[in-house]
């Protein structure tokens, strides 16, 4: 039986962080590598680029980025143990990841949110203020 995982020495860049689980589709994975959110060994590449086990990648998706060894490869998307299993992550990454996480934690407590929705009476007043202000 042939098996889709035998003999796999290289693969396409956007197939491996789509197998990763690092971008929810193939096409979300493409446009990250052409937007410049996806380095090898610090220089910008291609989708169709080969990677192959070994290769250091940094991955930048939203405010936090990724530094990364490419540990395995597969054509397959799988569970998300399997897909931790295709890469390791340095140890400053997931600690600058983890500051990150708690910097914005803490950021969000403190925006004042409103204790409840507002009542008819001040959605009234808060599209009158908005109305007012576009119409000068």
């Amino acid at each position: 039986m042939n098996n889709r995982h035998d003999n796999i020495t290289a693969i396409r860049a956007d197939k491996w962080l789509w197998a990763a689980r690092f971008f929810k589709t193939r096409s979300l994975a493409m446009q990250a590598i052409n937007g410049g959110k996806v380095h090898l060994n610090g220089v910008r590449i291609k989708p169709a680029r080969k990677l192959v086990i070994g290769d250091r990648l940094n991955i930048t998706r939203g405010c936090y980025s990724f530094a990364i060894t490419v540990e395995g490869l597969s054509q397959q998307r799988g569970p998300a143990d399997s897909a931790r299993s295709l890469y390791s992550e340095s140890a400053e990454s997931l600690q600058a990841r983890r500051h990150m996480q708690q910097a914005r934690k803490l950021q969000g407590e403190a925006s004042g949110k409103p204790a409840r929705r507002p009542d008819k009476r001040a959605r009234r007043q808060i599209h009158r203020f908005k109305t007012s202000q576009i119409d000068t």
